[in-house]
């Protein structure tokens, strides 16, 4: 009888993305795997870039972290430090004049604008516009030099302390930051004209990605991600914290849910923010000196917890400062960034697409990688700390290799 050998030969292909990522410069692995040219199955690997960032807050005394914290990510740092700030301010009962909140405001609204048109630059490169991404590139310069004058540094701003902020601005600044104010609105008008228009772009990006109202409340989505599927969730309009209870905004959303609609979200965010500006510009408050004396701040802190929300410019971003009233180190800082759930929970976005789309898709989250990764399990019993990889803790396997000892 002979004997028939059946050989199987699989029905889709492996397609590794990453972690050293042509989409964005930051480790982040992808496993898509397609039939064809037609993705049927994405697997998110993260857990690269883990820097125990919340360990070491623990380890450092709570005006330390603020600089810390401002390291966990370097595009959106003042947001980070922001966030801390407050939280440090509720346990201590203190809260910073209006001058002070107006310029947090304009720090942080500096900073929503350069991550955006960093984004919407980087999405142009991965289609092949390489002079448009250059060009925004360019014009972003502007408003870096925007925050160096507010802050006295274009990227580590360490802007924020408690009880106010670490630098003033004079009559003589604030000219400069109208002047450069003025000259970025043409251009951010003309680059979201192009978004608008451009053939190219449309076909790239419209209904790519497209996210349902109900996807994105059933899977946590935040940010310009939710904003572009019609959900119109902003901490900034619920928390009203700093001056956002002064300074007018509108909350953007749109309702196409694509990768288009994300991007755009994020244009006309910059011109609301540049509408921010100008007017924190014109009406900022003089009722004081917004720097305090940081050898009058106190030295002790009392016991007390506190949670405070920001909203960062991939959504909303919280943290958890406690203190058990014994010393001047923090007893646990938790950190919860918005790209942990843009990124994590949207594997299903790709199925369907095909593998030209899975950069675009990428890129449309604005997923920012090292704000993700700080997970650490404790063993009270054993006295045990195992630092794990979100793969292995989801995956609840042994961490025996990854112990030592408290």
């Amino acid at each position: 009888m002979a004997i028939t050998k059946i050989i199987e030969v699989p029905f889709t292909l492996e397609i590794p993305v990453g972690p050293q990522h042509p989409a964005l410069h930051e480790p982040l692995l992808l496993k898509a795997y397609a039939d064809g040219e037609e993705i049927v199955k994405v697997d998110i690997n993260t857990g690269y870039n883990h820097r125990g960032i919340e360990k070491l807050c623990e380890k450092n005394s709570f005006y330390r972290d603020i600089f810390i914290v401002g390291r966990v990510c370097g595009i959106c740092n003042a947001v980070h430090a922001n966030a801390y700030v407050r939280a440090l301010e509720a346990i201590l009962d203190v809260t910073p004049n209006n001058r002070a909140k107006y310029l947090r405001v304009l720090a942080m609204e500096l900073e929503r604008i350069h991550s955006h048109m960093l984004i919407n630059a980087v999405m142009a490169e991965n289609i092949g516009f390489e002079a448009l991404f250059m060009n925004i590139m360019l014009d972003r310069e502007k408003v870096m030099k925007a925050k160096e004058i507010v802050t006295g540094a274009r990227v580590m701003a360490d802007y924020m302390m408690v009880g106010g902020v670490r630098r003033d601005i004079d009559d003589v600044k604030r000219d400069k930051l109208r002047k450069l104010i003025s000259e970025l609105r043409p251009r951010v008008e003309y680059y979201r004209k192009v978004f608008e228009e451009d053939e190219t772009i449309l076909k790239r990006l419209i209904d790519v990605g497209r996210l349902k109202p109900v996807d994105v409340t059933s899977h946590g989505l935040l940010g310009p991600v939710a904003r572009a599927s019609g959900v119109k969730i902003d901490t900034r309009a619920s928390d009203r914290y700093d001056a956002y209870n002064e300074i007018p905004f509108n909350v953007v959303t749109r309702n196409e849910g694509d990768s288009w609609a994300r991007m755009m979200v994020r244009w006309d965010e910059v011109l609301e923010a540049i509408n921010m500006v100008e007017y924190i510009l014109e009406k900022l408050p003089s009722d004081g000196n917004p720097v305090p004396d940081e050898k009058k701040l106190p030295r002790k802190f009392p016991l007390g917890e506190a949670y405070t929300r920001v909203e960062a410019q991939r959504g909303e971003l919280t943290y958890y400062v406690m203190s058990d009233g014994k010393g001047m180190n923090p007893y646990r800082v938790k950190i919860r960034t918005p790209s942990f759930n843009n990124i994590i929970n949207t594997g299903f976005m790709y199925i369907g697409h095909t593998i030209p789309d899975l950069p675009v898709i990428l890129t449309s989250l604005d997923p920012c990688v090292s704000c993700m990764e700080r997970v650490t399990v404790v063993d009270l019993e054993k006295n045990i700390v195992y630092k794990v990889s979100l793969k292995e803790l989801g995956g609840g396997g042994k961490w025996e290799s990854r112990r030592y000892s408290i």
